[in-house]
């Protein structure tokens, strides 16, 4: 087993992407490719969940479309993702927050986490 986790380290190149945790606010650019055409797509939403570590590792974004709410699960190492932007810090108690399934409105609300800015 320690065989398998050593060359799959070795043969999936990680990009470094920002440190983010469930309850930041998130954009994934997307690179989808339809026919011959390739074009990034963003996915901006709330990461309620990660999962998993190394290569293998996932995170689930949601985002609410037309009072609909869509989930996605992104693996870390794909190659389809060009990069991450972390718009919000949230301030959540717990690591996997599905909670937020099942609220709407002003419950559904993520408190941000103040940062402090130090001038140069």
């Amino acid at each position: 087993m320690e065989k398998i986790k050593q060359l799959a380290k070795e043969f999936t190149p990680v990009k470094e992407f920002p440190s983010f945790k469930a309850g930041d606010t998130v954009t994934v650019h997307y690179r989808i490719t339809e026919g011959n055409k390739e074009r990034i797509q963003q996915f901006q939403g709330v990461v309620i969940q990660r999962k998993g570590t190394g290569p293998s590792a996932t995170f689930t974004v949601r985002k609410m479309s037309n009072n609909v709410g869509v989930e996605r699960i992104f693996p870390i190492g794909s190659p389809f993702i060009e990069q991450i932007d972390v718009n919000k810090v949230g301030a959540v108690r717990r690591a996997r927050i599905f909670y937020l399934r099942e609220r709407r409105g002003k419950s559904a609300r993520i408190k941000e986490k103040r940062q402090l800015v130090t001038k140069k």
